[in-house]
């Protein structure tokens, strides 16, 4: 798997035919025909023609969801019967590991290596953990007076709608589906108009696996489409949704203009990594200041894209990470030598290069910034470091989602405490100190969904992920998430 050459990967890839169809009680066409083509940002090769649904398919969706839920067939299905589906699932995906890791690589310029080592098993691995925790998770009796009984339980919402964005299609959809789906809920999935081919397969999958149909569908298209129409859904129950801050708001709108179904956002961040001047190995810090911002070219939602660092150690921390960030090598996701692959898509790009122009403009570039020069496409940006940023200047205020780190100077612990703190987002932080002291006191601080102390991005199925502020509410993963998809009831007994 890991071993393989590009060009092995290349050859795979050609023998897999790729998904088109969206899948509502099986593959099928959109309503009107419309088709939607999606791109290979690594060579601006076209890969396939997707199905692009409209509302009328959002409708069907949700009917087909709704009349599975009603009729039990896994609503009411024992706990262990879905583990035992959700589990052959996750079998499936591992047995598939390599088609799902091309589409996703293919789909969204994700090095394979990733999408291959981390993204298919960890998705699959999820799965699995929700499948084992389901008939671990108990109601509960509460206090009364004699002669009364009253039982706490919890019963799915009903329909989920579940959107999803394109950093990471296969495993953001399972974060979604896995605790929805164990939870007896019939999900309706939109994945990214950028990579909407893993999910589809997905489908298929979880067919074969033995999902009831209706259960889960899959609706590929635009976001003010098929996302309002999700949305705005008078018979979808609740909307869980990862992507940026505007849409979110967006869907906060949706469901107040509709019939106020539960929505549940993981949006936006800009998070801090705060390095202190007790810092011994600046070396393993420089390491995972440029994992925090450079891993998938910054693509990712709890990327630690300011170092907020003590004046003490600022000069040679930063000379080790630009050194790293010179060295960082951009290519094609097949390629073993690559660091850092490609944007996801052309107008993306053009996004983050409009903010590397910023950047350059508000603060010192100390290197980085632009298009590869002889790239085979415009996605392929090398990595920007900025030096000497005003802690309220655009580049350290507004989310960028690429690679470009912003490099704040604080003269005390509190200083760099109120830097971190001093945006609107709240998702993620990280904090480097050899003090055990400082590590419980500023962590308890820094305002934030997780903070990775001596570590880059720590997360794990066992522990939530989510934010404060614009960066949502809510949680993915753990059994938290499983607060978003049931309900508590209450059935009282008087039998005395």
């Amino acid at each position: 798997m890991t071993d393989r050459s590009g060009e092995d990967w290349v050859t795979l890839a050609a023998t897999f035919e790729l998904p088109r169809s969206a899948w509502i009680e099986g593959p099928v066409a959109a309503a009107d025909g419309a088709t939607r083509a999606t791109y290979d940002p690594a060579t601006g090769e076209m890969l396939t023609e997707v199905a692009e649904c409209g509302p009328a398919d959002v409708d069907r969706a949700v009917v087909a969801a709704r009349r599975s839920f009603e009729s039990g067939a896994w609503s009411r299905r024992h706990p262990r019967d879905r583990a035992t589906v959700l589990q052959r699932l996750a079998e499936l995906i591992l047995e598939h590991l390599d088609e799902l890791a091309l589409l996703d690589s293919r789909d969204g310029g994700k090095r394979i290596v990733d999408t291959a080592t981390i993204d298919v098993p960890g998705a699959a691995g999820i799965l699995r953990w929700y499948a084992e925790a389901l008939d671990k998770v108990y109601g509960e009796i509460a206090p009364t007076g004699a002669g009364d009984l009253a039982l706490v339980s919890r019963e799915p919402v009903g329909v989920v709608a579940a959107v999803v964005p394109w950093n990471y299609p296969l495993e953001m959809a399972i974060w979604k589906l896995a605790p929805a789906l164990a939870a007896g809920n019939s999900v309706v999935l939109k994945p990214a108009e950028e990579s909407p081919l893993s999910a589809l397969r997905l489908a298929e999958l979880a067919a074969e696996a033995g999902l009831p149909t209706g259960v889960l569908s899959v609706v590929p298209g635009s976001g003010p489409v098929v996302g309002q129409a999700l949305g705005r859904h008078l018979d979808v129950d609740a909307v869980t949704f990862t992507g940026s801050t505007a849409v979110g708001r967006l869907f906060q709108t949706y469901a107040g203009e509709s019939n106020m179904k539960q929505t549940w956002l993981e949006c936006g961040g800009k998070s801090a990594v705060v390095v202190l001047d007790d810092v011994e190995d600046l070396d393993a810090v420089a390491d995972g200041v440029c994992a925090g911002i450079f891993t998938n070219a910054g693509q990712v939602c709890s990327a630690t894209s300011r170092l907020v660092v003590q004046a003490g150690i600022a000069d040679e921390l930063v000379a080790r990470v630009v050194e790293r960030a010179e060295r960082i090598v951009v290519g094609h996701p097949f390629d073993a030598a690559t660091d850092v692959g490609p944007m996801v898509s052309s107008r993306h790009a053009r996004r983050v290069l409009d903010y590397m122009a910023l950047g350059a403009d508000e603060a010192e570039q100390a290197c980085g910034g632009g298009v590869v020069e002889g790239a085979p496409t415009d996605c392929y940006l090398r990595p920007q470091v900025l030096l000497g940023v005003h802690p309220r200047a655009r580049i350290a205020q507004e989310e960028v989602f690429g690679p470009v780190l912003a490099v704040i100077e604080a003269g005390t612990e509190d200083e760099a405490v109120a830097v971190a703190n001093g945006t609107p987002y709240a998702l993620a932080a990280g904090l480097w100190t050899d003090s055990l002291r400082r590590a419980h006191r500023v962590s308890r601080l820094l305002r934030a969904g997780t903070v990775s102390v001596n570590c880059v991005d720590a997360l794990d199925v066992a522990t939530p992920f989510g934010g404060f502020g614009q960066s949502g509410y809510g949680r993915d993963l753990s059994l938290h998430a499983l607060d978003k998809f049931t309900g508590l009831k209450t059935t009282w007994i008087r039998h005395g």
